[in-house]
């Protein structure tokens, strides 16, 4: 297989795998993003959703004890912050309204500012506010809800759960990670599935296309092996018919010049033999002379019969190949063919037998001199292969819209085998008689060119028959 082809193999995989698998990786990607994003909005929504809950509990229960001295709210700040339960994740603080920390459950925060602006926000607003980034003092990331504690309407200070991210981020990578994994499954599944599929379609392609070459080469006739059964298994039949019909074909056109050097050659010869003779014996007896013409009158008839045929089949061949159609009386052309080869025959031993038909039979719209051609060919066939029974049986008559024409020799007939191929151009069999193989494939064509059907049976008894069809004008 030369580069080209297999670049063009090369490409089509690239094209099945740009086109199925891209698709998929372009989904993929999109729902991992989307996934991820519902695992963070998910979390921090949970964080928030329990950190403001606390909250608002907290600041509620504060609010309930009416505290009426800072003393007060401190001891109460500090007992809260000491019995704390979550305080190995959350720390809670009480924030005074100047930003300073007084009370941590962490201990270490206490006389510090957050810094962040949910405190700000809280002690300005006198509304609840959340936080989520990095913490101004440690850098780490932290989520935080501060809720005003309300005195006569006024804030006097903060209270603000803060809690570390760490955790929720590492469940979160730990999501996205997965959805990652599961993704990239799937992707590879897609791909293996794909390439396995694209090589069972590019191998027997990669074959087919060798053999093609192959054939377009010149290895007519070659085979591929067909292991399919789908629209791939068709395409192998099909190019294995193709090579087998060009084999047949080629091997036909081959015979076929043989034939027509070796009918051109005997002809010739027998001409330029009897010229030189008759040159060479001037003022010879007149028997001789007499022989010798018709010799060279007959082989030049042949060669103009054939002259003809490669004529005719060459504008079958590019399209030139017309009718001169007029009101033909078919009956008494085939009756004028009948009347010239009986007497021709004769001389060969071979009898012409005519059943007249009483049936008036209406002229037909046809080409004479191309109906005559048939005649004369099919004449000439009986003769050549059916001359060894000695009669030749001709017969016409009107069949439904039909006038049918029957011309039957008593010879051997035409093995069962190649009977199929007999009107194929340049098929000769295993026929010996002299003939180009094109003479029945140009009858063919005349009489499909004047609607009708032209066909060859082996006939009952023994010898071939030929019949002819022809359309009536009714």
């Amino acid at each position: 297989m030369t580069g080209r082809k297999l670049h063009q193999i090369h490409g089509l995989r690239r094209r099945w795998l740009l086109s199925s698998v891209v698709p998929v990786l372009l989904l993929l990607f999109a729902g991992v993003l989307l996934l991820s994003a519902g695992f963070a909005s998910y979390y921090y929504s949970a964080v928030r959703t329990g950190l403001e809950s606390k909250a608002k509990t907290a600041t509620e229960a504060f609010g309930s004890y009416g505290m009426k001295s800072y003393g007060e709210y401190y001891r109460m700040a500090a007992s809260m912050a000491e019995t704390f339960e979550d305080k190995d994740r959350v720390e809670l603080q009480f924030i005074a309204g100047n930003g300073i920390v007084q009370v941590s459950s962490y201990g270490l925060t206490a006389g510090t500012s957050p810094g962040t602006p949910d405190v700000t926000g809280a002690i300005e607003s006198g509304e609840m506010a959340h936080f989520h980034g990095a913490d101004p003092r440690t850098g780490e990331t932290i989520f935080s809800v501060s809720s005003p504690m309300l005195y006569n309407g006024r804030v006097v200070g903060v209270l603000r759960y803060v809690t570390s991210m760490r955790a929720v981020t590492h469940q979160l990578t730990i999501n996205v990670i997965t959805a990652v994994a599961v993704a990239a499954g799937i992707l590879a599944l897609v791909f293996g599935a794909n390439i396995i599929f694209i090589n069972s379609v590019v191998e027997p392609v990669a074959g087919v296309t060798a053999a093609a070459k192959r054939i377009a080469g010149g290895s007519y006739g070659v085979q591929v092996e067909n292991r399919y059964r789908d629209e791939l298994g068709e395409l192998v039949d099909n190019i294995n018919e193709m090579s087998m019909k060009i084999s047949q074909t080629e091997k036909m056109q081959q015979e076929f010049i043989s034939s027509v050097s070796h009918e051109l050659r005997t002809p010739l010869t027998a001409i330029t033999g009897w010229s030189e003779t008759l040159m060479g014996d001037v003022g010879g007896d007149g028997a001789q002379l007499r022989r010798g013409l018709g010799i060279i009158m007959r082989e030049t008839r042949r060669l103009s019969g054939m002259v003809e045929e490669l004529l005719d089949f060459s504008k079958m061949q590019d399209g030139r190949f017309n009718l001169h159609v007029d009101t033909v009386d078919l009956q008494a052309e085939f009756e004028d063919a009948i009347y010239t080869y009986r007497e021709l025959f004769s001389q060969e031993g071979i009898e012409v037998e005519y059943e007249f038909s009483d049936e008036l039979i209406e002229p037909v719209t046809a080409d004479a001199e191309r109906l005559k051609q048939v005649f004369s060919n099919v004449f000439d066939n009986a003769a050549k292969h059916g001359g060894s029974g000695g009669r030749i049986e001709a017969s016409i008559a009107r069949e439904d819209e039909y006038i049918a024409v029957r011309i039957r020799d008593h010879g051997p007939g035409i093995p069962p085998q190649e009977l199929p191929f007999v009107k194929q151009k340049f098929y000769k069999g295993s026929s010996k008689a002299r003939g180009s193989g094109i003479g029945l494939a140009v009858c063919e064509e005349i009489i499909e060119r004047h609607g009708g059907t032209f066909d060859i049976e082996n006939a009952e008894g023994g010898g071939t028959v030929v019949t002819i069809r022809i359309p009536t004008d009714e």
